[in-house]
């Protein structure tokens, strides 16, 4: 069987409108994401699940037509996991909607997790008298190194 071309456009156009959905710091389009990538993820593993057949139960036909219920049960397996945590995310939203009392639900950025942020940025560049050791200073007016 040969993948349907649109359902595979169908299923790029999910991953990347979920993708982006994601990366926006409101919590509202980052739930719209991820519902979207679950879908995206849905229907790569039914294009995966290859050609359709008989019942797996039915007694007489051969193993080759017979169409395969793993993919079914990954599916559905992902739908639950995928709600599951969708509830979770509209709990969350919920509740900072409430604390925050206002009608914004874009994430801001902690004070100390950016202090902290800036202090290792800083810590990584600082060049110590050990890292210079063995090279040589030279002295801008003269052209001669300093000591």
């Amino acid at each position: 069987m040969t993948m349907p071309l649109v359902l595979v456009a169908v299923m790029i156009v999910l991953y990347t409108c979920g993708v982006y959905l994601m990366l926006d710091r409101s919590l509202t389009r980052l739930l719209l994401g991820f519902l979207l990538v679950g879908n995206a993820t849905n229907l790569l593993i039914f294009l995966m699940s290859g050609s359709f057949g008989s019942a797996p139960i039915s007694g007489d036909t051969p193993a080759e037509d017979m169409s395969d219920p793993l993919p079914q049960a990954f599916i559905l397996t992902a739908i639950v996991i995928t709600f599951g945590v969708s509830a979770f995310l509209l709990a969350l939203i919920y509740r900072s909607w409430r604390l925050a009392h206002d009608h914004d639900d874009r994430l801001e950025d902690d004070e100390s997790d950016q202090e902290i942020a800036t202090t290792r940025a800083l810590a990584a560049t600082e060049v110590t008298d050990e890292d210079l050791e063995g090279t040589q200073e030279y002295d801008d007016e003269d052209g001669e190194t300093a000591p």
